[in-house]
């Protein structure tokens, strides 16, 4: 096979997410830091599949549409750091491919070089021994083969045998990677495209596989906007719930089942989990069949129900009494509920749920921008893997979109601290900036696997605490929390504010506070409810 027409190509990204999709537990493995977080595999296979969305979307049989819709796909859905980046690669090859009548494996290596090129650009500070080594080093080497090579069988063989090659070495480039013993989970997943590529061009044949029982789940942000005309709403109550505890007799089958009946009272559809937690959105007029039709398969958990067509009363009225644009907004980025009221407390306009085992798409990001209704938007991501997606959604916006690359949850309390509606960009930006560098960050959760890292041998289960790296490990929370304070303060330091998650009581809480109190007596010792999962307590020191 010399040349890839519009269909071929077509099949061959699908073929990629199909791929990927098989083997997302087991890029979301690789992942480095033995902690609850957006997992890599589940990141790229969400850009890979609103990829392929897009493209099935192309009714014409036009190599440049196609090639448009898998990388404008790949953007809106892209979650993530991984997401972000896989999306640039395919930014850079649909540029080259769109103009091809017929793809030779000079135009295919041609495209992954102007991938490189674009994913390198997005980053700020690329680091060696990431999906960006791989991507950069593959390319190259296909610009060499294709030279030689016009059969794509063997071209894909060769590169595929070159991407393996360097994967194993990106432990040698980065020795974080070494330290937790696996290669890098984005240059894995990267190669795990291809090789689906490859599977199509080889007549190989790949099922989708079904979710182990035991596989964790992750969430996602919501992917619906339920801003609607309200004339033109059809299903009135957006309905919302997870199910646990999940019944023995219940299979993935029966999963299955439950989206079909939901389908058939409303759409806007999600049935999305395996058989230790689903999670389920759904339009309808009857929320009480939803929960009954749950019910039948475990127990409810968190239900929410909302009256879209009052919301859109109410949201119509503040619209009409805010005729004129606000000239600035802050919105932020967090989870937990107690974040989110501590946020709006400091006058943020707008919050969007996101951040750990959550991170909010691209697209996600320019709506919640695009809704505030105003000129010049400030955003806190709070999380170091959604600064990148952030940043690519001031392309899309239509506002201008200040990024303050917040990557956590005290940094970006500070930065609201010193936010001012009334002030400029330069003196917002500087201010906030500024402030960040102030705080010091530490965050105590749980191993999620064996392994061993920063000196610490760690079992799955294990309480550790972090700052800047794993400094504390145990088994009564907050020992290990007053460890990692430890750690954080010294004389130049005057207060610790501790925000404490779910499963921590306001009680538990105040007995560490007690103890910090009398051991730092020279320090304001602060206490919050958050709220937040995974996370025991986040903590700030200034």
């Amino acid at each position: 096979m010399t040349g890839l027409k519009t269909q071929d190509i077509r099949e061959l990204f699908k073929g990629g997410a199909l791929n990927l999709e098989n083997n997302k537990e087991y890029v979301n493995s690789l992942n480095v830091f033995p902690v609850p977080d957006g997992d890599t595999g589940t990141n790229m296979t969400m850009t890979m599949s609103n990829s392929v969305k897009e493209i099935d979307s192309v009714t014409e049989d036009r190599m440049d549409l196609v090639c448009s819709a898998f990388a404008r796909g790949a953007l809106i859905g892209a979650r993530g750091n991984s997401g972000v980046i896989l999306s640039q690669i395919f930014k850079g090859m649909s540029l080259v491919m769109q103009d091809a009548g017929e793809i030779t494996t000079k135009i295919f290596a041609r495209a992954l070089k102007s991938g490189s090129n674009t994913a390198y650009d997005v980053v700020s500070h690329p680091k060696e021994g990431t999906i960006l080594t791989v991507i950069r080093i593959v390319s190259d080497y296909a610009m060499r083969v294709s030279a030689k090579k016009s059969d794509f069988i063997e071209f894909f063989k060769l590169i595929l045998h070159k991407g393996e090659e360097i994967l194993q070495k990106t432990p040698d480039l980065l020795p974080v990677l070494k330290k937790a013993g696996v290669v890098d989970a984005g240059g894995r997943g990267l190669l795990i495209i291809l090789e689906g590529m490859y599977n199509v061009l080889a007549g190989i044949k790949m099922e989708k596989t079904e979710p182990s029982e035991g596989a964790q789940s992750a969430e996602i942000a919501d992917v619906f906007d339920d801003s609607h005309d309200p004339e033109d709403i059809k299903f009135q109550y957006c309905t919302e719930f997870f199910i646990i505890n999940l019944l023995k007799k219940t299979t993935l089958s029966d999963i299955d089942k439950l989206r079909d009946k939901l389908n058939k009272i409303g759409d806007s559809v999600i049935v999305v989990g395996d058989l230790s937690l689903v999670k389920v959105h759904v339009h309808t007029n009857h929320p009480d069949k939803a929960l009954g039709y749950a019910l039948q398969l475990g127990e409810l958990d968190r239900p929410k129900i909302e009256n879209m067509i009052e919301q859109n009363r109410a949201l119509r009225k503040e619209r009409e009494a805010k005729s004129e644009r606000m000239p600035t907004a802050l919105v932020s980025i967090c989870t937990g509920e107690g974040i989110a009221k501590i946020f709006r407390e400091l006058k943020t306009d707008k919050i969007l749920e996101g951040g750990q085992t959550m991170n909010p798409s691209v697209s996600d990001i320019v709506n919640l921008v695009d809704s505030v209704g105003a000129d010049t938007v400030y955003i806190l991501p709070n999380n170091g893997n959604i600064v990148l997606a952030a940043e690519q959604a001031r392309e899309l916006t239509k506002a201008k979109l200040v990024v303050v690359a917040t990557k956590n949850i005290p940094q970006g309390i500070a930065a609201a601290v010193n936010f001012n509606h009334d002030a400029g960009e330069e003196e917002n930006t500087e201010m906030m900036r500024r402030s960040i560098q102030y705080v010091r960050s530490g965050q105590v959760t749980h191993s999620v696997r064996d392994t061993e890292m920063d000196g610490f041998k760690l079992k799955s289960g294990d309480i550790i605490g972090i700052y800047d790296k794993i400094v504390a490990k145990g088994d009564d929370v907050n020992n290990v929390t007053e460890a990692v304070i430890e750690k954080m303060v010294d004389d130049d330091t005057a207060s610790v504010s501790l925000y404490y998650g779910e499963g921590i009581t306001e009680e538990y809480a105040g007995e560490l506070a007690a103890k910090l109190t009398e051991k730092y007596p020279f320090h304001d010792i602060m206490v919050f409810e958050g709220g937040q999962q995974h996370y025991y307590y986040y903590i700030s020191v200034e």
